[in-house]
C-alpha cells in the first residue's frame, strides 16, 4: 500500500488527505496546532460566483468529501452580496468535526500537535519528514501544505504586527515549509508599493456583543450591510486584502457581514474606536483576530514552484497544495489542489506519470492559469479566485462558468473528467 505524508492540515491538507485515501494510500495527516482547517475556521464564505462551479466540478470528478463536509454545516444558501452572487456560508464552529469526521471515515491517521521541523532526503527525493519531538514520518510521496503565513516576525516585518490569529504562531510555533527544507527557491507575492505579502482578508466577531437587531437581522438574512460614514471610510484598508475582488467603493462605503456562525466581516481590520461609533455595534469585541483592530496575518510569504501536477520543481515526490501552490485564493481553491496533489502523489508513489487535469474544467483551468499569470508581467501582485478578479474573468471568458449542475456535469463527462480524481 502506498504511504503518503500531508504537512498541513488547513483545507489543502485536509483535501490532500482525502485524495490520497480516496485512492488506496495508507496516509498520515501532521498538523502542528490542535485542530484541523487553519484559516478555514475563520472562512465560512463558499459558493459565490465561479466557487459554485468549481464545487459541483468537484463533486463530479469524485473529489467532493469535504464539499459534503461544508453542506452539512450550511448556515445559509444563496446569499447574495455585493458584486457576489449564490453564496453559501458554512458555520465555522462546527466544521472542523465534520471535516474531522469526513477523514476518519476515509482511514486518515490524523495527527494534531505534530509540528514538522526538519526533513530527510536524498537529492531532490524527500524520505522522511521528521518532527520537533525527532519524531520520523517516512512515505512513498509527500504533500507539502504549510501554507505561507507566519511566523510572527514576518507578520511584523510585512504587515502591522501578530494579530494573534488562527494560526498560532506563539503557542505552536513557527510554520516549517517542507519545499524549503529541501533547498526550493520559493516564491514570494508581491504589493504595487514594492512591499511583500498580501493581508488576511477577513475577520470574526463576538455574536453577543452586537446589538440585538443587528444580530437578528443577520442570522435572519444571512448577510447584513452597514453605512459607513465617510469621515471612517478606508478605501487604502481594502488594497490591503488577499481577496481583492473586495477592493471596490461597496466595500469601503459599507460593512459587510456574513453569518457563518460567528459574524464574518469582509475587511482585513477595522479599527474598534471607529467600529464602536456605528449604531449596534457600540459594545463589539473581535473573536478572531484578537487584534482585528489594527490588522491581520500576512500570507503568501513562501509559495513553491511547480508544474500541472503540483510537483514541486527541483523534486520527484513531494507535491503541493493550496497557498503552498501560488496565489489560488480561498477554500475552494485550496479544496481544489489539495485534491489534485493528494490524486498525484498516490500516482507517484505508485511509478505512474502525475495527472494534468484538462482545462476544459474550471479546476483545471485554475491550476494552469495561475501558474501562467504568476510567471507573467505583474503576476505576483495579483490573486487569483474562483469568485472574482482574474480567473473568474478568465471562467466566465471560456465558458466554464455555470449554475446549472447537469451542464457542468455533462461538461466533465465530456471532457472525460468524471470520476478521474477516485481512480
Amino acid at each position: 500500500m502506498p504511504q503518503v505524508i500531508v504537512v498541513g492540515g488547513g483545507w489543502a491538507g485536509c483535501a490532500a488527505a482525502a485524495g490520497a485515501a480516496r485512492n488506496g494510500a495508507e496516509v498520515i495527516l501532521l498538523e502542528r496546532s490542535d485542530v484541523l482547517l487553519g484559516s478555514g475556521l475563520g472562512g465560512g464564505l463558499v459558493q459565490n460566483n465561479g466557487r459554485y462551479t468549481a464545487m459541483q466540478e468537484l463533486k463530479v470528478m469524485g473529489a467532493g468529501d469535504l464539499i459534503e463536509a461544508m453542506e452539512s454545516v450550511f448556515t445559509h444558501r444563496s446569499v447574495d452580496f455585493p458584486s457576489h452572487k449564490h453564496a453559501a456560508l458554512y458555520d465555522v464552529t462546527r466544521i472542523e468535526r465534520a471535516v474531522r469526521r469526513s477523514l476518519m471515515r476515509l482511514g486518515v491517521q490524523i495527527r494534531t500537535g505534530t509540528r514538522v521541523k526538519e526533513v530527510r532526503a536524498a537529492g531532490g527525493h524527500l524520505e522522511a519528514v521528521i518532527s520537533e519531538d525527532r519524531e520520523v514520518f517516512g512515505g512513498d510521496a509527500f504533500a507539502d501544505c504549510t501554507g505561507t503565513a507566519g511566523p510572527q516576525g514576518n507578520c511584523t516585518k510585512y504587515g502591522q504586527g501578530c494579530s494573534l490569529c488562527v494560526y498560532g504562531c506563539p503557542t505552536y510555533g513557527a510554520r516549517v515549509s517542507i519545499a524549503g527544507r529541501m533547498g526550493i527557491s520559493e516564491i514570494c507575492a508581491r504589493r504595487a508599493d514594492g512591499g511583500y505579502g498580501v493581508m488576511t482578508g477577513s475577520c470574526l466577531l463576538v455574536p453577543e456583543s452586537m446589538g440585538e437587531e443587528r444580530l437578528a437581522e443577520l442570522r435572519g438574512n444571512g448577510v447584513l450591510l452597514v453605512p459607513i460614514p465617510t469621515e471612517l471610510q478606508h478605501q487604502d484598508l481594502l488594497a490591503l486584502k488577499a481577496c481583492q475582488q473586495y477592493a471596490s467603493p461597496e466595500f469601503a462605503a459599507n460593512l459587510v457581514l456574513l453569518d457563518t456562525g460567528l459574524p464574518k466581516m469582509m475587511a482585513p481590520f477595522f479599527p474598534l474606536g471607529y467600529f464602536r461609533k456605528l449604531p449596534g455595534f457600540e459594545d463589539v469585541v473581535y473573536h478572531h483576530p484578537f487584534a482585528g483592530t489594527r490588522g491581520n496575518s500576512i500570507r503568501y510569504l513562501a509559495m513553491a514552484p511547480h508544474d500541472d501536477t503540483l510537483l514541486v520543481d527541483g523534486t520527484d515526490n513531494l507535491f503541493c497544495a493550496g497557498e503552498k501552490s501560488g496565489l489560488l485564493n480561498g477554500h475552494i481553491e485550496a479544496v481544489a489542489t489539495g485534491a489534485l496533489a493528494g490524486f498525484n502523489a498516490v500516482r507517484r508513489a505508485l511509478g505512474k506519470t502525475g495527472l494534468v487535469l484538462t482545462r476544459e474544467t474550471a479546476v483545471g483551468e485554475s491550476v494552469a492559469f495561475v501558474r501562467e499569470a504568476m510567471d507573467g508581467p505583474g503576476g505576483l501582485q495579483k490573486t487569483y479566485t474562483f469568485s472574482g478578479g482574474p480567473l473568474f474573468g478568465r471562467m466566465k471568458d471560456r465558458g466554464l462558468y455555470s449554475t446549472d449542475f447537469d451542464a457542468i456535469e455533462q461538461r466533465v463527462r465530456e471532457a472525460g473528467a468524471e470520476g478521474i480524481l477516485a481512480n
